[in-house]
């Protein structure tokens, strides 16, 4: 796991945030949260699509509690892990204070998933490789640049079609890894103001029942990155918090906690046949980080599928209506009541 500025160097002088789990949320510091969302896979068809709602959030297990079954190399602080069968995909939600955000960053296999960079405890500002939240309050995928991103979907490590495959050309890390960092003293306030309730994502939905893992890329949907408006040097390198989250299949999971996994999630199709809705964001006045050079080579699964013969069926479209589409207002644009 990457450590915060200095660690190593020199531990007096690094504040490093406490971490916590609750409610299936992981706590990096006093307001910073992150849920790992369930979620429909949208399909690989050359169109982009509204937002997927959120199915309630992964379970999320601390690494500590399974000691002695776990492999060594996930045997490190802050380390948890969660479960997704092949292909099913997920998006980080964010939750954080608006009178006082952070910086954050964001790695799928050790692959900044914002700029395509290996994985390091920098922040910088050309290219933007972190977000600052919670004024983004998802995020769903690898950047795309172009007001979108590419669906984070679960793909076992070895078949070489995960982001970190691609980016990096090895497979030995997958999992996702985020860290984060409080402001500089005095940039801003230190107690919170009134602040209105932010509207949810989330859908509460009865679901039908129906190796260690990375993330590859799906779908394309309608998503910005934003750019940060506070600037780089509004971050304290010194005062930070990291975990790695690892992804286990259904049958690694049964072993390593005697648990059954969640079932699998409806079906796109099916989804927008019933009238679910999809969920977009007004965001119009927000700039979006460009496209990673990195990230933009990234094929996306089902291309490298069909590369390799190994596609059975063409992914069937789907015709989302302007009706099934949720507009939310955004943290940093939310409406005064």
């Amino acid at each position: 796991m990457i450590e915060c500025h200095h660690w190593k160097r020199d531990r007096e002088k690094t504040a490093m945030l406490d971490v916590t789990i609750h409610n299936n949320r992981i706590h990096i510091g006093e307001r910073f949260s992150v849920s790992f969302q369930r979620t429909l896979r949208i399909p690989d068809d050359g169109n982009v699509y509204p937002l997927p709602p959120g199915l309630g959030a992964f379970p999320i297990h601390s690494v500590s509690d399974y000691w002695d079954r776990v492999p060594p190399s996930w045997q490190s602080p802050n380390s948890y892990f969660i479960s997704m069968y092949q292909r099913e995909a997920l998006w980080l939600g964010f939750d954080g204070a608006m009178w006082k955000p952070n910086a954050v960053k964001i790695a799928i296999g050790k692959v900044n998933a914002i700029s395509g960079q290996a994985w390091d405890e920098a922040l910088q500002a050309q290219p933007q490789n972190y977000i600052v939240c919670p004024h983004q309050p998802w995020l769903d995928g690898i950047n795309a640049g172009r007001n979108s991103t590419r669906q984070f979907v679960a793909m076992p490590l070895g078949l070489g079609v995960t982001v970190e495959a691609q980016v990096s050309g090895v497979e030995e890390f997958g999992g996702i890894q985020i860290l984060v960092y409080e402001p500089k003293p005095e940039r801003f306030p230190d107690q919170p103001p009134p602040e209105p309730n932010l509207e949810s994502r989330g859908l509460a939905l009865s679901l039908p029942i129906g190796a260690e893992m990375g993330l590859g890329a799906g779908g394309q949907m309608s998503q910005k990155i934003y750019l940060d408006a506070f600037g780089v040097d509004t971050w304290d390198l010194a005062n930070c918090g990291s975990i790695a989250v690892y992804i286990v299949n259904s049958e690694q999971y049964r072993e390593l906690t005697d648990l059954e996994p969640l079932p699998t999630p409806i079906t796109a199709q099916a989804y927008t046949q019933y009238g679910f809705p999809w969920f977009a964001l007004y965001d119009e006045e927000q700039g979006d980080v460009p496209a990673a050079e990195p990230l933009s080579r990234v094929k996306p699964i089902r291309e490298q599928e069909s590369e390799q013969g190994a596609i059975d069926q063409e992914e069937e479209s789907i015709d989302i209506s302007e009706s099934q589409v949720q507009k939310l207002y955004p943290p940093s644009n939310h409406p005064e009541n």
